[in-house]
């Protein structure tokens, strides 16, 4: 059986970003920006995801990343616009134009997986009853998005995941931005957010700032700044991270991984589109 590092589960997009009036389309989704990161910092990546066949193409840069792809045919392609009315990049306003199927247990392949990362954009895309089997097949990660984001009728909102207390203890990894982590919690500092998270079953939770990424295991939280010479690449900093950090984690403590998830984000940042960068140039960046 075929065994991968990291199984990132989730829709690839074609997205529309308006950056303050300058408007571009793009390939983006949390299964997209981490496969990129993980890839490029030693994993073997797998990518399942849902979209319609009209739209294969845009896995040809995972797949030419060395990224294994499984598309599954899927009704519609999620399209995201995705608004910046200032620069505060921890603020926007997003719509759902199309959504991509939902995922079941019968759409994973037989493969065996270090970590299953569940990179959901909306409540709904990933059901909650997948969470506990795949324990069963590694450890599984989430990014907190998906079962915190709305859709209704376009329009988009935050709402608290009633659950989180039932399936939080089986998660290894847990992912959130700083917004993400207040509408679970109702804790608007990162770092006691964090370990409420950590506290509700999260072995390890992240939560991302436009500052900085901060990890803690309960016991221990470690904490290292984003320092990007621009933003023209913010787009997929958290889902970067969390790739990065995954990957180096694997064979690394957390606080040199916390480090290096902190450099090759912050290098991610200064260019559009997914991480490019090279473990070389994550290492140097790191000291």
């Amino acid at each position: 059986m075929t065994t991968y590092d990291i199984v990132n589960i989730g829709h690839v997009t074609h997205d529309i970003l308006d950056d303050r009036g300058r408007v571009s389309r793009f390939i983006g989704g949390g299964a997209y920006f981490s496969a990129f990161a993980a890839r490029r910092s030693g994993a073997r990546v797998l990518v399942v995801t849902k979209l319609a066949e009209a739209d294969f193409a845009l896995l040809d840069g995972l797949k030419a990343e060395g990224v294994e792809v499984s598309a599954l045919s899927s009704a519609a392609t999620t399209c995201i616009e995705n608004v910046f009315e200032s620069e505060d990049v921890d603020r926007r306003k997003v719509r759902l134009i199309t959504q991509g199927d939902s995922f079941s247990l019968a759409d994973l392949p037989e493969v065996e997986a270090r970590i299953w990362n569940l990179t959901g954009l909306f409540r709904g895309e990933i059901p909650p009853s997948l969470i506990a089997p795949l324990t069963e097949r590694g450890k599984v990660a989430l990014d907190l998005q998906a079962v915190l984001r709305t859709s209704e009728q376009g329009g988009f909102a935050w709402k608290d995941w009633e659950e989180k207390a039932d399936y939080l203890p089986y998660i290894a990894y847990l992912k959130a931005d700083s917004l993400e982590s207040e509408v679970a919690t109702g804790l608007t500092d990162r770092e006691e957010a964090a370990r409420r998270l950590q506290a509700l079953g999260a072995a390890e939770v992240m939560v991302t700032h436009s500052s900085e990424v901060l990890v803690t295991d309960g016991r221990q939280t470690f904490r290292a700044p984003f320092d990007p010479a621009n933003l023209s690449g913010r787009t997929g900093r958290g889902d970067t991270c969390f790739g990065s950090y995954m990957t180096w984690r694997m064979s690394h403590g957390m606080e040199e991984s916390v480090r290096y998830a902190a450099a090759l984000t912050s290098i991610k940042m200064e260019s559009p589109g997914p991480f490019r960068g090279t473990r070389e140039e994550v290492l140097a960046r790191m000291s």
